[in-house]
C-alpha cells in the first residue's frame, strides 16, 4: 500500500526499533511507496511512512532492494558530498563511504551479509541514518 510521506523533523529524529515478521506489511508498503515516488527518490526507511521499525528499501540499479534490520559492520573510503532527502526540503551536507558491508535480514527474513560501494552505498548509509533517528 502506498502510504504518506512524513516530514515532521520530531517523528524523523525518533529511532528505530528492530524489526521482526510481523512486519512484513511494512516492507512491503515501503516498496510500494518507493515505486510512487521513483521519479524522485531512491530510497526510504520505514519512518519515513510513519513506522518506527529498522526497514529500509533502496533502488540498486533495476530492483528494489529490501532490508530489514541493517547494519554497517565495515565501512572504508570516507568522502563528503551532498544530500536530499523526501522527507525534508534542500540539501544538507554528509559524510559518507565510498564501500559499505552491511549484514540484514532479506525480505525473506533469511540473514545476509552483502557488500555495497558507490551510489548504492550511500543510499543504504543515508536511510541507515533515518533508522537511527539521524537527519541528513
Amino acid at each position: 500500500m502506498i502510504r504518506p510521506i512524513v516530514t515532521s523533523p520530531i517523528m524523523l529524529r525518533m529511532p528505530s526499533v528492530d524489526a521482526t515478521p510481523e512486519d512484513a506489511h511494512i516492507g512491503q508498503d515501503l516498496l510500494d511507496t518507493l515505486a510512487e515516488h521513483a521519479h524522485e527518490c531512491v530510497g526510504m526507511a520505514a519512518n519515513m511512512i510513519g513506522q518506527r521499525k529498522r526497514i529500509i528499501v533502496v533502488q540498486d540499479g533495476q530492483r528494489a532492494l529490501l532490508m530489514y534490520n541493517p547494519v554497517i559492520v565495515e565501512h572504508a573510503n570516507e568522502y563528503q558530498t551532498e544530500e536530499g532527502c523526501l522527507s525534508l526540503p534542500g540539501t544538507r551536507p554528509a559524510t559518507r563511504w565510498r564501500r559499505v558491508r552491511v549484514e540484514y535480514l532479506d525480505e525473506d527474513f533469511a540473514p545476509r551479509t552483502s557488500t555495497f560501494s558507490g551510489y548504492t552505498a550511500q543510499i543504504i548509509q543515508h536511510e541507515i541514518d533515518h533508522c537511527n533517528g539521524v537527519l541528513v
